[in-house]
């Protein structure tokens, strides 16, 4: 399992590469392109690529997924077979897994739901955490538990709070 550290300056893994998948085309927000989060970019072909590769906006000139850039992430994680694309988001350090919204499902299926805990629970200690998106609705991923958070955009903010239970640290996740 990867170490899910924040990169000062992705570089691409040894060994990897996008190949046939483009899912981070689909599952973000290009705003210089106008295209919204969820739906195929219009320069895409699913499959093969990028049509203005050579000329695309600096936005996707500067973004790699996790995959690409954590050797340690097993092939399982790679997106178009996982149906999620993950990244560290650079202003908190958080894991975020967009989710193919083609597969609203897909970050609960095996292995991804239990690597996605063992991840949160290797943040939580850091004070950063894992949040699985599907389109705009945001679910916490704490170690033991997936806490909905409900429909969340850029200037939403939520709060952890930690507590001692009987089988010890609890957490609770509170809108702010």
């Amino acid at each position: 399992m990867p170490m899910v550290e924040t990169p000062a300056q992705p570089a691409v893994a040894q060994g990897r590469e996008c190949g046939t998948c483009s899912l981070c085309c689909k599952v973000y927000h290009v705003p210089a392109l106008d295209k919204p989060a969820g739906v195929w970019c219009r320069h895409c072909e699913p499959g093969v690529g990028c049509a203005i590769h050579a000329t695309r906006p600096l936005h996707c000139r500067q973004f790699f997924c996790l995959w690409m850039t954590d050797a340690n992430l097993p092939a399982a994680w790679k997106p178009d077979r996982s149906r999620i694309v993950l990244s560290i988001f650079p202003g908190n350090g958080f894991l975020y897994a967009q989710v193919d919204p083609g597969s609203p499902q897909a970050w609960r299926k095996a292995p991804y739901y239990d690597d996605l805990r063992r991840m949160a629970k290797r943040l939580i200690e850091r004070n950063r955490h894992v949040i699985v998106f599907v389109g705009d609705v945001a679910t916490l991923i704490m170690p033991e538990e997936a806490v909905p958070l409900g429909k969340m955009s850029a200037q939403d903010n939520f709060r952890v709070e930690a507590a001692f239970g009987p089988k010890g640290p609890t957490y609770r996740a509170v809108r702010a």
